[in-house]
Parts: C-alpha cells; structure tokens; sequence
C-alpha cells in the first residue's frame, strides 16, 4: 500500500499528544549534521536551479517584446522615428494607443527580427534546462543526504534497544516497540525524502521570485504580496484544526497494529476459546477509530490546497488587472506583465506547495518524536570499564542480603541470603508469584538487584560487564524460541564460536533431539521459521535445550525448561544433565518431581523469601512448606513414575 495512507495503515504512530513539535522538528533536523557537506552542495544546487527558474520568466518576456514590437513597427511608415509616430498618433486622438506603446521599443517600418527572438528562445531553453538538471543534481544530494541520516537512525534505535533494560520491553506492548524500531523510521524516511528538497526549493523560490517582482516593477510586487498575509492566515488555522486529528491518527493506528500483533501472534488460542467474533469486534472497533481520526486529518489537511489555490487565484486576478492598467500607462511592456504574471503563478505554487506539506510534515514530526521518546528511555546501568572478571571461573554463586521489587512501593524479595557451590544442583520451587523466576534474572543481570549483592566466584557482578557474565551462564526458559533456519543452526546459536556439525549432533543426541531430528525431510537441514512450524512444542523444547548443551556453560538456569516433554523423556534428559552439571553450578525452576528429587539443595520460596532448604528426604521429614507442597503438587506424580 502506498502513500501517505499506506504508511499510516502499516503501522503505529505516537502514543500520547506531540508534546514539542517545534522542538522535535528542530531536533529532527539535527540529525542531518554529519551530512553538512552534502546538504551545502543540495542547497547550492537548489539556489543555482530557483536562480535560472526565475530568470526564465523574464528571459521570455523579452521574446514577447520582440515579437509585439516586430508587429507594431510593421505596420508603421519606414523611416520615421518612434516619436515621430507617437505624435503623429496623438495629433489624430489615438492618445491612449500612444501612451501603451511608449513602453514598447518598436522600429517603424520594420518586422519580427527572428534572429533575435531564436536567440532570446536558445537561451531561455538553456536556461530552463540548467534550472532542471540542476535540481535533478539537488534531489539525487537530498536523497542520499536523508537515506545517510535514517541509516545512522536506524543504528541508533538499534543500539539503544540492546541497551535497554528488560523492565522497558515488560511495559510495553511487542507490536509497540517493533512499530517504533520499523514503521516509524519509514515514515521519517519517506516523509524527509517527499518534502526535505521541495521544501527548501519553494522557499527559495519564494524568495526569488520576490526579488525579480520587485526588479520588474515594485507596485506589481506590492499588490502581489496583498494575499501573502491571507495565504499565511489560511495555512496556520487549517495546520492548527488537522494537528490534534493526525496524533490521534497515529494513537489509533499504534492500537490496531498491537491488536493485530496479538491476535496473529496468538491466532490458535483465539480459535481454541472460540473469541474470533470478540477478536474481530475489536478489531473493527479500532479500525473505526483509525478511520474517523484519519478521514477527519485527511479532510482537514485536503481543504487546504483548494483554500490556497483560491488564494493564488485571486492573486492572479489582481496582478492581471493592475498589470493590465500600468501596460495601457505606457509604464510597463507586455513582456514584463506576461513575466509578471507568470512569476505570481510561481510565487503562490510554492505557498501552496508548502502549505500542502504540512500534513506530511506534521506526521513524519510525529513519528520522530516517538523515535526520541525509545532514544532517551532510560538505559540499564553502563557496565564498568574495565569489568572486573573472577580469577578462575568454578560456579560458586552467593546471594548476600539481597533485595528488589519491581514496583518501589510493593517489596518482592526482602534481604536474601543463599550460597551454592561449583557442581550443585539447586531446585527452586514455590507458589507463583514467589520470586523464582526473579532470582534468576537477578542472578543473570536482566535486573538490578535494589539492595545486598550477588556474587559470582567472589566478583560482585554488578561489577562485571554483563557479556563476560553471561558467557559463562547457558539458559533454556519454558518460552522456547527458535529463529528462522535449519535445525543445526538453531542449535549452533549457543556456541560463541564455529562448531563443527559433528558437535552439534552431539548436543542433540546428549539432548535426546538426535532421534527425532532424523526422522525430519531433511535432517539437521530441515528449515523451520520462527514459529516453529513442523515441530511439536516438546520437539522444540529439545531443540533449545540442545543449545544449552553447546554452549558448554559454567553455571546452568533451567526455568520450567522440561514443562514440555514427557515425563520419560525428562528422565532421560535429566540423566544427561547429571553429566553436563558435573563440576558446573545448575539453578533449576520446576515443579516435575524428577527434577526436584535429583537435586543437591532444593529451596523453597513464599513471598520472595526462602522459608526451607535442604535435600529432598530432609525437607519431606520436616514437614513444613515443602512437604505440604510435595502433597499439593507431586503425590500423584510419583505414583505415575514408580
């Protein structure tokens, strides 16, 4: 879908009201500051173009002149003068014929000199075509000074997202941030590449055709100008009415584009709970409110072409009139008012022409505002340079003191305390709700402890740079992603290095994926895209466990990561952990029975704090937490196993 429309269709737009419009347009522009070079060259370009333009005008003024004297001195006696024919004309009463060709410079008795006239003709052709190349030469400058600029915004959004804290993309909807990241960045991109270089050319048309009115004949210029303040009135209160209608445009269409994400993103369970017609009824409720917010900013900002081009029209009729008097005076010659005349027609284009922008203009501001609004969030703490790294990396973690809430007023885990060693398997159970899974993004760096510390082998790791941290960490979550590719590549993402495919089959089979893998098309080159279309949800599962197994990690974080496969194959699974884990630290989350009885240390948690600790038997003994839990939870679990 193209135009104005299409962008607006194709995704989201800012949130809230433009709060600085002035102030983002300013900063928008800005970012052209690497590219002065080339927009000093644009600009010149332009100059040169508008220069020639306003001079062709006149150039072909002089061509009427020569061809009206040519006629007028044709018909006149040769070898009188032009005042001699002029008196004559007044002696017989042809006083007012007279004073209009005073202004003329004619030869009695002589015709068209078209010599001359080809010659005037040559050059205003060369003029004209200088004029066009030129601004081709200006529009290939803009072109390449605005592509230079969105790619560098591009890399900015891009870096500012990798240093974001997780707490940023938790509050946001997922279709919001990628609107932002793609649509948004098109639309600067394509609203800077449509009025950027016709902006500055009608402005410096404006102005040159100014200065050339007011060189042919100043009263002209001034009676021109009348409908400049009329033109200026008309563009404000029309920019002003179609403002708030192009934010709200923008608020609608960022809705229905995370509308849309979520309801294809989670298309299966919308049928399963049969909520199509709900989804649909949604959908047509936000699109109503896209097309009268829409159709009210088109229709506002459409009105103001008809508006103006009255306006020009009306210039028109003024300079045609007064022209006409001041030709009929003798005070002007049919060459300037036909120059005259032309030159109001290219002074009010461009007062149109920028007015028109202002829809345009109005929405690419709003989208930079939202590309500023993602630029100045605020980043997660810089990592220290240069981090502090652990002498030998063994897995020994301690957690002292620690405390965090999510909200300031609303604590979630209160003065923590837990030390594991290298080579123990730590299970985390607990009621949801109950800190386990922020234990690990605390222990990972996703979130910044708020008090106490964490450490890793004696290092602090907020002290830590966040990469050297989390090298040595191999994660598998329950949510299993997997990105566009073949099933090698997939697991190959865990290593940070090149592995040859005999290691990857070897993560596979350690990760029991082996055997299902093979049985696919293809084998390990079997493509799968990023929902995982082909492979079931335990299969998937695999998959990314095998990652894990790749990366060869220090320190294991298993969350819910078996929630997907059977209970046969997470015994088997959990047999090759027991190898991977040898001499390496694992933090598991689950609530499956064979995982909780093969740890070291089980913890307990209820309200962010750990209430037990210990082996399985010891905590089933004490007949606390875990034990009521175990009954709540597992009882029938082993009934199945053993």
């Amino acid at each position: 879908m193209a135009g104005p429309m299409g962008r607006m269709m194709a995704g989201g737009g800012p949130d809230q009201q433009s709060m600085d419009f002035k102030g983002s347009g300013k900063r928008l522009l800005a970012q052209f500051r690497p590219e002065r070079a080339t927009m000093y060259g644009m600009l010149l370009a332009v100059f040169l173009s508008v220069a020639l333009s306003v001079l062709g005008p006149w150039i072909l003024g002089r061509a009427t002149d020569l061809v009206f004297a040519g006629v007028v001195g044709r018909g006149m006696p040769e070898g009188a003068t032009k005042a001699e024919v002029l008196a004559s004309m007044r002696e017989r009463g042809d006083g007012g014929m007279a004073d209009m060709l005073s202004g003329t410079d004619f030869t009695p008795g002589k015709g068209i000199d078209f010599t001359a006239v080809g010659e005037v003709l040559g050059l205003a052709l060369l003029v004209f075509a200088a004029a066009g190349l030129l601004m081709a030469v200006a529009t290939r400058l803009v072109n390449r000074a605005v592509n230079m600029t969105v790619y560098r915004m591009r890399e900015d959004v891009q870096t500012k997202l990798s240093r974001l804290p997780l707490s940023y993309f938790d509050q946001r909807q997922r279709g919001e941030v990628l609107s932002r990241a793609t649509n948004d960045i098109d639309n600067i991109g394509q609203t800077l590449q449509q009025s950027l270089g016709q902006l500055v050319n009608s402005l410096l048309t404006i102005v040159g055709v100014l200065v050339m009115m007011f060189w042919v004949s100043p009263l002209l210029a001034l009676v021109a100008l009348v409908t400049v303040p009329l033109s200026y009135v008309v563009a404000k209160s029309v920019g002003k009415r179609s403002q708030p209608h192009f934010v709200q445009q923008w608020r609608s269409t960022g809705k229905l584009n995370a509308h849309i994400e979520e309801m294809y993103t989670g298309h299966t369970l919308v049928k399963v709970f049969g909520r199509q017609d709900e989804s649909a009824a949604q959908f047509a409720e936000q699109n109503d409110k896209l097309y009268e917010a829409g159709f009210k900013a088109q229709f506002n900002s459409g009105i103001m072409q008809p508006l103006m081009m009255f306006v020009s029209n009306l210039n028109y009729v003024l300079v045609a009139v007064v022209g006409g008097l001041r030709v009929a005076s003798g005070a002007l010659s049919i060459g300037d008012v036909q120059a005259f005349i032309q030159y109001s027609r290219q002074f009010s284009m461009p007062l149109t022409q920028v007015a028109s922008m202002a829809n345009l203009v109005q929405s690419g501001i709003a989208s930079a505002e939202r590309i500023f609004e993602l630029l100045d969030a605020e980043e997660q703490e810089a990592d220290p340079v240069p981090g502090v790294r652990p002498e030998e990396v063994r897995g020994r973690v301690a957690l002292e003191h620690v405390s965090f809430r999510y909200d300031p007023e609303k604590p979630l885990i209160e003065d923590l305390s837990l030390k594991v060693e290298p080579g123990n398997t730590v299970a985390i159970v607990g009621p949801t709700g109950a800190g386990k899974t922020t234990l690990v993004n605390l222990l990972m760096r996703f979130y910044e402890v708020t008090g106490g510390r964490i450490t890793l082998d004696g290092v602090d790791v907020a002290k830590m740079s966040r990469d050297e941290l989390r090298a040595g960490i191999g994660m598998v979550l329950q949510d299993t992603w997997l990105f566009g590719g073949t099933i090698a590549e997939n697991i190959a993402y865990g290593a940070s290095r090149e592995v040859t495919r005999g290691e990857i089959e070897e993560a596979a089979r350690a990760a029991h994926a082996d055997r299902f893998v093979r049985t696919l098309p293809d084998g390990y080159d079997t493509v799968i895209d990023d929902e995982g279309s082909g492979v079931s949800a335990g299969e998937k599962q695999l998959i990314t466990i095998a990652r894990a197994f790749l990366s060869d990690p220090v320190i294991l974080v298993l969350d819910e990561a078996t929630s997907s496969v059977d209970t046969r194959t997470e015994v088997l699974i959990q047999k090759a952990m027991a190898k991977l884990a040898h001499g390496r630290t694992s933090f598991v989350i689950a609530h499956r029975l064979s995982t909780i009885r093969d740890a070291d240390t089980i913890l307990v948690m209820e309200n962010g704090a750990i209430v037990e600790q210990g082996a399985h038997e010891e905590l089933l003994g004490a007949e606390g937490a875990y034990a009521r839990l175990y009954k709540a939870q597992f009882a029938e679990a082993v009934v199945e196993v053993d």
